[in-house]
């Protein structure tokens, strides 16, 4: 009968034991995606002051400057990963075309607050990679957890769910270089 009662309460330690490191690790998951949402935040800051500053120099690119107007409103507005890494991209591609305008314009790539805005957009696209990459470590880490044994057997019944992960770049499109006709 105390062999009965020590296998139980060692099956119960397991349990608990498996249930607070999968608590523990989908909480690092959720760290690590609001990291990501800091440093698209502080790109989603940056982009206005940019498109203002070549605004000046070139007015008649009214079209670039809606587009990367309405990729940062549809990224700012994306609810979950996917949506996330989908409007990214997109956001990625119009201001890849920006960049290719400035580089149209000596005058503007000799502007000290274009640069400054430029660099600072570069240093923040560092951070956003190096978040992503932190992020879907986390997020394998968290997936596999779920998946090993014995923790797959109250994974499901506890409501843990797999994470997805933060991919961009998924559109061949989004590889080919930026195209800039006047």
């Amino acid at each position: 009968m105390w062999y009965f009662f020590g296998a139980v309460a060692l099956v119960a330690v397991l349990v608990f034991s498996l249930y607070n490191k999968l608590v523990t690790l989908r909480q690092r998951v959720k760290n690590a995606w609001s990291q990501i949402e800091v440093q698209l935040r502080r790109r989603y800051d940056l982009i206005p002051n940019l498109v203002e500053t070549v605004k000046a120099y070139a007015a008649h690119e009214r079209e670039t400057f809606e587009k990367v107007t309405q990729a940062r409103t549809a990224a700012m507005g994306a609810q979950d990963v996917s949506e996330h890494a989908k409007a990214e991209n997109a956001l990625a591609g119009t201001l890849k075309t920006l960049f290719a305008v400035a580089e149209s314009y000596p005058e503007l790539k000799a502007d000290t607050n274009f640069r400054q805005l430029q660099e600072e957009l570069t240093a923040t696209e560092g951070k956003i990679s190096f978040s992503r990459q932190f992020f879907n470590d986390t997020v394998m880490s968290y997936n596999t957890a779920l998946e090993v044994f014995p923790a797959v057997l109250i994974a499901g019944p506890m409501g843990f769910k797999k994470e997805d992960y933060f991919n961009l770049e998924e559109e061949p499109a989004a590889r080919e270089p930026v195209r800039v006709q006047f």
